[in-house]
């Protein structure tokens, strides 16, 4: 039986449709597994490595790569047993100041949980070698809203004082923006 134009232009709309989600549910999949850093050196561990004061330095970028924001962070850390707290004051480009407090909870088998009160549930946390995924929501306040943002968010400790970060938003999978970040351990 032959097919109408009509008909095919809307059996070609539902295959294209049909096509688009697929791909996007296999973007939501895709990406790097952390323990393709299995044998890289230092091995990051988030009680060791954020324990005492760290100063971060971080700019955000919106889809276009465009800079939009620039920040500093002061993170005053302890950790007690298997359980840390990571208290984060922000400070932005354009003055405004932010406070974070994590609850991050060493799980065992390179697994961590983490809580703050924008984090929407529970962040969840593999580390492997010199890298951490983390993976969470966040309630990000923007123009008087609050919206819950995914974020992808990457750890790479360089040496004993330098971790970068790199931590990529999206809403519905579509990419928003990316949050880069360099964050160095004073000595003791």
């Amino acid at each position: 039986m032959a097919l109408t134009p009509a008909a095919r232009l809307l059996a070609r709309r539902g295959t294209l449709l049909g096509l688009g989600a697929g791909a996007l549910s296999l973007a939501g999949c895709s990406g790097v597994d952390p323990t393709r850093y299995a044998r890289e050196k230092p091995e990051l561990d988030l009680a060791r490595y954020f324990n005492g004061t760290v100063d971060a330095w971080g700019v955000f970028q919106d889809r276009s790569g465009e800079v939009v924001k620039r920040f500093t962070v002061l993170m005053n850390c302890q950790w007690k047993d298997n359980t840390g707290i990571l208290d984060e004051d922000f400070l932005y480009s354009d003055g405004s100041k932010e406070k974070r407090i994590w609850t991050v909870r060493k799980l065992g088998e390179g697994r961590y949980s983490g809580t703050a009160a924008d984090v929407v549930g529970e962040a969840t946390g593999v580390a492997s070698g010199n890298a951490l995924n983390w993976r969470y929501v966040l309630a990000l306040k923007v123009d008087g809203r609050t919206w819950e943002v995914d974020f992808d968010d990457w750890m790479y400790q360089i040496d004993d004082r330098v971790m970068l970060n790199r931590a990529t938003m999206s809403k519905f999978g579509v990419k928003l923006g990316e949050v880069l970040l360099s964050f160095t351990r004073r000595s003791a």
